[in-house]
């Protein structure tokens, strides 16, 4: 009877002993099997658009019961969008909220939907830059053939112009301004066509170049003007809104090749989900982010459409002047495609 009990706790211990392996061993298993990966974006801390990033990860980890792990890094802290390009395409990051159009010295293309005035309101811009049209089609193509894959889009508002010298209200009052725009063909064409000068800087160095009068003013959307602190040393704000702007929720092809089929899906649909979160919010901001800047002493220009209509004929005669860019059966694509929903 001695033997059987001592027999018994014997095999009960062994049992707790091969238990507690099989365990430590599970633990270790699901550590190493959690991806750590990074997201950068030049976006600022606690803007829309970081917040945007912070769901995307969220939802990703979540979905992927904590196999994948996204660190956000905002306001350009591991590099601008050039460099955050670069590294995707090289395999060097994984993910970023990247502004395509700042990666023109990477291929041309990638501005092509900064031509001047392709929209003018919130509708038409969701069927010409969120559907299966020309602009979004060749930002997926042109990105892909440099390892970067689009998994969706996020939204960078309507354009418009903020400076520290003069109130802007027609064409005539943009002659001799240096203005900071993105290496874009499209926009720096229509700020030269109204006799600007124009100048290349990266995000991360622009509040200074501003601040130092490097440069007298720059283009962006309200809340990117207002959430980089850009209308500090800019007195003047002009909604020119003369370019429509999006930008991709990348990340690298070569890791995107690595994940199961099931981990691609749950990464497109956590992209969807960021997107349409922030471009609801970021719609909704548009207005107070107006009084925002008001509030703070900033002389906010709303144009008439006699105004905009001005400078709008200027940036259509921009469209041909770049067909040699773009092409000119994409640009009669876009220009087809802009006939099409506004004769509806």
């Amino acid at each position: 009877m001695f033997k059987s009990k001592k027999l018994l706790i014997c095999v009960i211990a062994l049992i707790g002993i091969l238990l507690a392996a099989c365990s430590s061993s599970d633990s270790a298993s699901k550590g190493s099997e959690t991806k750590e990966f990074r997201l950068g974006m030049v976006a600022a801390q606690n803007s829309i658009q970081h917040q945007a990033a912070e769901k995307f990860a969220e939802v990703v980890n979540e979905k992927t019961n904590g196999e994948i792990n996204i660190s956000v890094f905002p306001a350009g802290q591991i590099g601008s969008d050039e460099s955050l390009g670069q590294d995707l395409s090289r395999g060097n990051l994984e993910f970023a909220f990247i502004n395509q159009g700042s990666l023109s010295g990477m291929n041309q293309l990638l501005d092509f939907h900064y031509l001047p005035y392709i929209v003018s309101n919130y509708e038409e811009a969701d069927e010409l830059f969120y559907g299966d049209g020309i602009i979004p089609q060749t930002m997926r193509e042109t990105l892909s053939e440099h390892g970067i894959k689009a998994l969706g889009w996020y939204e960078l508002e309507f354009r418009g112009l903020s400076n520290s010298v003069r109130s802007v209200q027609t064409p005539a009052d943009m002659e001799g301004l240096r203005l900071r725009v993105p290496g874009s063909q499209a926009i720096m064409g229509f700020f030269n066509a109204v006799g600007s000068q124009t100048v290349t800087i990266a995000m991360p160095e622009l509040y200074t170049s501003l601040q130092q009068g490097t440069v007298d003013g720059q283009d962006n959307g309200l809340l990117i003007t207002y959430d980089n602190k850009l209308h500090e040393p800019n007195q003047y704000y002009t909604r020119l809104n003369h370019v429509f702007a999006t930008s991709t929720i990348a990340m690298s092809e070569d890791v995107w090749k690595t994940l199961s089929e099931e981990t691609q899906e749950i990464l497109v649909a956590a992209a969807k989900e960021a997107q349409d979160w922030q471009i609801a919010e970021q719609r909704k901001e548009t207005e107070n982010y107006v009084q925002k800047m008001k509030g703070e002493g900033v002389e906010v220009i709303e144009l008439t459409p006699g105004q905009i209509a001005e400078f709008q004929a200027i940036g259509m005669e921009v469209w041909e002047s770049l067909t040699d860019i773009y092409g000119s059966e994409r640009i009669q694509k876009l220009i087809d495609e802009v006939e099409e929903i506004r004769n509806r």
